[in-house]
């Protein structure tokens, strides 16, 4: 048998490179392998998106069950591909573009139906789907068309109507006149009414436009939430120690109130004679200082004292201490 050494070093670098390739190849097709990916690939045909995007969640009895892949638009429907994975998906499944939260956010929502296993060849036909009215675009078609409203023209014509009917019986009179009032109330608050749809416009276009940033804020929210409930148990534990040692600290109290008494009462008498003496406490700390200092320049030359006497010897001329303590 021929050593590795001794081998055509080309053909094993080619095999090399090709076995190199097919790795990356899968690596980066993971998601789409059958067994190891992220699960099987359907499709739904759906007659608008309704803000359903890539990655959003697809559901199944509220329990995620895989991602949404890809959206395309054939002709007068939106074809939806999605993913699914450990879950059972029948022939007469059906599918729904739900609303996820109060802002907006959307997920695919999956009712399995059939007999047999849906083939990921068919697609879920659009009349197994459904999407939601959107909220947002309702607000905004609501400013929208109000504004182009002539609100003039509208309360004119309630006042023709009002004038029309005027010979009516009293109860239909007092209709059109309700209406006729109705009329001058709207027309005279035409520019606050299309200010307060204005404002509800961009609001609106301002929640959608930060949903994500809003949602993440709400799922912040939920996560402190979760956390103070699983530390219920040991924040209530350590308020009933702190009870539990309070309790124990007013018995100590009670039962050494009979020490304690004589011990605080001298105390205070301590207190009240270091306040009547504050002053000639700091009189004595400052003078107490040139004290402190002298002494320890006689001291800090060594292991003796360093100290001058004077008038030890009596002054002499052109003696030993010729000016005295004067010097």
């Amino acid at each position: 048998m021929r050593s590795f050494g001794s081998r055509n070093p080309i053909p094993i670098g080619i095999s090399g490179i090709v076995v190199l390739g097919l790795a990356f190849t899968v690596a980066m097709f993971a998601d789409d392998l059958p067994i190891i990916g992220g699960g099987t690939s359907y499709s739904a045909e759906f007659s608008e998106t309704a803000g359903l995007g890539p990655d959003d969640e697809v559901r199944i009895a509220g329990v995620k069950v895989g991602e949404v892949s890809d959206l395309d638009l054939e002709g007068d429907r939106v074809v939806v591909t999605f993913k699914v994975k450990d879950a059972w998906v029948g022939d007469r499944t059906s599918a729904a573009i739900k609303i996820k939260t109060v802002l907006g956010q959307k997920y695919l929502a999956l009712d399995p139906a059939g007999r047999e296993v849906l083939d990921p060849a068919d697609r879920i036909p659009r009349e197994r789907t459904a999407a939601p009215y959107d909220v947002l675009e309702a607000f905004q078609g609501l400013a929208e068309t109000t504004n182009e409203i002539d609100t003039v023209q509208l309360a004119q014509s309630f006042e023709v109507i009002s004038q029309t009917f005027a010979d009516t019986p009293r109860d239909v009179r007092a209709a059109l006149t309700g209406l006729q009032s109705l009329s001058k109330t709207i027309s005279s608050r035409d520019g606050q009414l299309a200010q307060l749809l204005t404002n509800t416009r961009k609001i609106s276009k301002t929640l959608a436009e930060r949903d994500a940033e809003v949602v993440k804020l709400l799922e912040d929210g939920n996560l402190l939430l979760a956390e103070v409930t699983k530390r219920r148990e040991a924040i209530s534990t350590l308020l009933s120690g702190t009870q539990a040692l309070a309790t124990e600290l007013k018995g100590l109290v009670d039962d050494n109130n009979e020490q304690l008494a004589p011990v605080l009462a001298s105390l205070d008498r301590l207190t009240d004679m270091l306040a009547r003496n504050q002053e000639e406490l700091a009189a004595g700390l400052r003078n107490l200082a040139p004290f402190v200092r002298l002494f320890n320049n006689a001291v800090g030359s060594g292991r003796w004292f360093d100290n001058y006497i004077c008038g030890l010897v009596p002054p002499t001329t052109g003696g030993l201490n010729p000016k005295g303590c004067l010097a």
